[in-house]
């Protein structure tokens, strides 16, 4: 072991391991690679240090928690492929427009009551098109309801211990400590309280602080005006030849918008600016129909041969997790050649991006801003797995099998709470139902699990064991304990959910999760106190990312469609972290007595 020829002591190993931890921490912040990556490097440099031994890391595949995460993930596409989900989204949207002004409040507890049983990213991801034509049916910009959209599946989250993959993973790592598990609904009176408070505060206090702002496609298109592709052929006696596109006057005309010129099957729109015509190159034009029928008559175009005109029209879609663009660059795809589908721009992180799209790597919440015939755009989004912002997307739904993917959720649900065997057991179960009766293909049930969200957490839960058999976590605790020894409970737990919930802002919310449960165990033990309730901390903390679009999956995906600034998270979500720390710090010690 490299710790046995650096001759490190017991504390060279703590200092080792939490030296580690922090240049990760650096990492995620830093965006350079994915967090598995830094996860899966980091258990790396641990193994090669020998501050985590190799047993150590067998071990944490044992941990039930990864494989209960990635069984629900299964089971929840069970419920996606059924139509289950579509069918409560299509109830919602039939009642939005029946009781426009009382829909807002019903699908934001519906969406909560949801999360708690379910996935919140997917429920965020099929409500989103029913938000967004909630917001025209009220005349509201969707600004104003995505925000409370993604808090209310968070929150949501925080009412069951299945409601999310952070409450898993913190009990897990709670019982790979020795802590008593938690049973499914242990948390749900919190839970219940954080939900309470949401609701009054985005009734009441949100809608003063939620931004008015125009999505990426109100930005860069007119919906009100057809607009058409027109492909334009460069003859032989052209005078436009030898002449740089960019230069040309008649496409810089307003109305009128150069997208690509096609040389032979290669589009040069990656830099326009340099292009010369050449003869039968074929200039595409974006223009709406007056500018076509204007073109079509102009003389100047004698010599450059009409040769179609489609009619598109102007999409916003979501990059979600299950996105098959993600990783590849947009000029790798070839959209045009493929699909006759061009991306005019894309948003990510407050940025319309215009320029150099061909050599963007999709990622995560990222928007894309297509044009092109409505039939193009949907076999792109059907093959893609895109999802249409502006209106829920019809697709085949094998309805029939519904009762029985539904029949095992509530079957997980209602057997672990009686506790008639583990939450893993039930839902390996509930996965064998739904693939055995045809409600999802096995094909298709595994491309619902997300990989590189199992690879960060068993990357975290190796770090998580690094941390305890170095020592770090007694470091750790015994240098925090004579600060915090003599504080009343509420102090206590307010300080240790503060830590934790700020990390979560700009950290992964599972890594910070599988940090800071030992840590809280530790502690607890160094005072002499019950660990249950600063575990508990750590578990809604983690999951109370409301300040940034990045401490949160659900945050993410309303960043784009919602148009909004890194700024206005911060505005909306700051004052709920802080009072709900207050709410939680205060319930926390009743619910479970130090």
């Amino acid at each position: 072991m490299m710790s046995e020829l650096l001759n490190l002591s017991g504390t060279g190993e703590a200092i080792l391991t939490l030296t580690i931890v922090v240049l990760m921490f650096v990492a995620f912040l830093r965006e350079a690679y994915p967090t598995e990556v830094v996860a899966i490097s980091g258990t790396a440099l641990m193994l090669i240090a020998g501050v985590l031994p190799y047993d150590n890391a067998l071990a944490v595949l044992a941990n039930p928690a990864p494989w209960t995460i990635a069984a629900m993930f299964i089971v929840m596409g069970a419920l996606v492929r059924t139509g289950s989900l579509d069918a409560l989204t299509s109830y919602a949207d039939r009642y939005a427009k029946s009781h426009p002004r009382r829909a807002i409040a019903a699908v934001l507890l519906f969406v909560a009551l949801a999360s708690a049983i379910m996935n919140n990213t997917p429920v965020v991801v099929v409500m989103i098109p029913v938000i967004v034509q909630l917001s025209r049916t009220l005349g509201k910009p969707a600004s104003k309801l995505l925000i409370p959209l993604s808090y209310a599946a968070i929150m949501g989250g925080t009412l069951t211990l299945i409601g999310t993959s952070t409450n898993l993973l913190v009990d897990g790592v709670g019982r790979s400590q020795g802590l008593e598990p938690f049973t499914i609904f242990e948390i749900t009176p919190l839970g219940l309280i954080v939900v309470t408070w949401g609701m009054i505060y985005l009734t009441f206090i949100a809608p003063r602080l939620l931004p008015e702002r125009d999505s990426m496609a109100t930005l860069l298109s007119d919906r009100s005006k057809m607009r058409f592709f027109t492909e334009a052929v460069i003859p032989p006696d052209s005078d436009m030849i030898g002449r740089e596109v960019t230069g040309v006057q008649l496409f810089r005309r307003e109305g009128v918008r150069l997208i690509d010129v096609v040389r032979g099957d290669l589009s040069l729109r990656r830099n326009l600016k340099g292009v010369e015509l050449q003869v039968g190159d074929r200039v595409v034009l974006r223009t709406a129909m007056t500018e076509l029928l204007s073109l079509q008559r102009n003389k100047s175009l004698r010599r450059v041969d009409q040769v179609s005109a489609v009619e598109t029209q102007t999409v916003e879609v979501l990059i979600t997790p299950g996105c098959k663009m993600i990783g590849r660059t947009l000029g790798a795809m070839r959209l045009r050649r493929r699909f006759g589908v061009y991306v005019l721009a894309v948003h990510r992180r407050n940025q319309n991006i215009g320029r150099a799209i061909d050599d963007l790597v999709v990622r995560v919440g990222d928007t894309l801003l297509l044009e092109g015939s409505p039939e193009d755009i949907q076999r792109l989004a059907l093959e893609m797995d895109m999802v249409d912002v502006s209106q829920p997307s019809a697709r085949a739904f094998r309805r029939s099998h519904a009762p029985i993917a539904v029949s095992a959720l509530f079957g997980i649900v209602g057997l672990a709470a009686l506790g008639v065997a583990p939450i893993l057991m039930l839902a390996v179960i509930a996965v064998a139902v739904v693939l055995v009766t045809g409600c999802i293909d096995a094909d298709e049930a595994f491309e619902f699990v997300e990989g590189r969200l199992l690879a960060l957490i068993f990357g975290m839960l190796a770090v998580g064991a690094a941390l305890d058999h170095s020592g770090a976590v007694v470091l750790i605790a015994d240098g925090l304990s004579p600060f915090l020894g003599d504080l009343p409970p509420f102090v206590l737990v307010f300080a240790v959910y503060l830590l934790a919930t700020t990390l979560t802002e700009v950290v992964s919310n599972n890594a910070v999760a599988v940090v800071m449960t030992p840590i809280a165990i530790g502690l607890a033990n160094a005072l002499g106190v019950d660990p249950r309730a600063l575990v508990v901390a750590v578990m809604f903390a983690s999951s109370a990312a409301f300040a940034t679009p990045i401490g949160y999956q659900t945050n993410t995906l309303v960043y784009g469609p919602g148009g909004y600034k890194f700024s206005d998270f911060m505005r909306v979500g700051l004052p709920l972290n802080i009072s709900l720390a207050v709410v939680v710090s205060l319930a926390i010690p009743f619910l479970w007595p130090l």
